[in-house]
């Protein structure tokens, strides 16, 4: 596992915040000219309690210790953005991402095919490449599609872009509270989404990396990159891939009092790539972050409303 102190460039690979100073802002349409988007649920909102006094993850990451904390009614995505929503957004407002405007995302090596140019690493987990062309449109680079893809969640998306997405939508991005109140399903202080073990009665109820990290996946829960957008059964509120499939985006600042993670925000759920042998971050109590400007092909978004 990493160290204590490590950022975890492991979950996703990312930039300086400096590298783009500015872009464009989107404004949420009137109300009546809003996009009906992907399905969402009601959550009555309430006292839970937050994060975990387990000592299994890191703490550094500040999960603990728990805490009650409450959270107002709202209305919650079912599933992540997905391509053909994000599609949507881009055909009706032009927007460009930030991966598009820097040329480059990040992209798991074991997803390139064996005849892709050479790329640079990420340092300290060289499994990230630096890939021209990659963007939400072409999740492996240029010659990639997404013909088969269009319901899995969009990828390659920055926090600026998602908080772009959310405005037109009519929506916002999730606080770190309400989206751990929403991902435990009702369920008090259990790991996952649906209870305490990962794989129930050994079936698979989420998409993280199975086999021997990061050279063999087994793919034994049935994939090896993204999973559609509403694979497995979802939690107790009706919620899909809580866990799992790809990190998802924040409101709020990672902690503005850690120098390692100062402009950072906040990611949570784990992703595809998650493996308890290093990054034991797919429980509903795991935090992660990254910088607001940064990309990769494990991480998404899903948004809320106020009720």
């Amino acid at each position: 596992m990493p160290s204590p102190s490590d950022p975890a460039p492991c979950c996703a690979a990312g930039r300086e915040t400096h590298q783009l100073l500015a872009v464009p802002s989107v404004t949420a349409p009137p109300a009546a000219a809003r996009p009906a988007g992907g399905a969402m649920v009601t959550l009555p909102g309430g006292t839970f309690l937050m994060g975990t006094d387990a000592g299994d993850g890191y703490p550094a990451d500040g999960e603990g210790p728990v805490r009650e904390v409450t959270v107002a009614p709202l209305r919650v995505d079912v599933t992540t953005v997905t391509n053909a929503a994000f599609a949507e957004f881009v055909e009706a407002t032009g927007w460009i991402t930030l991966a598009e405007r820097f040329g480059t995302s990040f992209v798991f090596a074991g997803l390139l095919p064996d005849d892709h140019p050479p790329t640079r690493g990420v340092a300290a987990a060289p499994w990230w490449r630096e890939v021209y062309g990659a963007d939400w449109r072409h999740p492996e680079g240029p010659a990639s599609k997404l013909d088969d893809r269009l319901d899995h969640p969009v990828v390659h998306v920055t926090w600026r872009d998602a908080r772009a997405y959310a405005r037109w939508a009519g929506k916002r991005l999730p606080t770190e509270q309400e989206w751990e109140y929403a991902a435990r399903g009702g369920l008090v202080q259990n790991r996952y989404p649906w209870g305490q073990e990962r794989e129930p009665g050994g079936e698979h109820r989420m998409n993280v990396w199975q086999g021997r990290f990061p050279a063999v996946n087994t793919a034994a829960d049935g994939y090896v990159g993204t999973a559609p957008a509403d694979a497995f059964p979802p939690n107790g509120y009706g919620l899909h891939n809580m866990t799992g499939n790809v990190w998802e985006w924040c409101a709020n600042w990672f902690d503005q009092s850690d120098p390692a993670r100062a402009g950072a925000k906040a990611m949570r759920g784990g992703s595809y790539l998650c493996h308890d042998s290093y990054c034991f971050r797919y429980r509903v109590d795991a935090r992660s972050s990254n910088t607001p400007d940064s990309s990769a092909g494990n991480i998404g978004f899903r948004c809320v409303a106020d009720v």
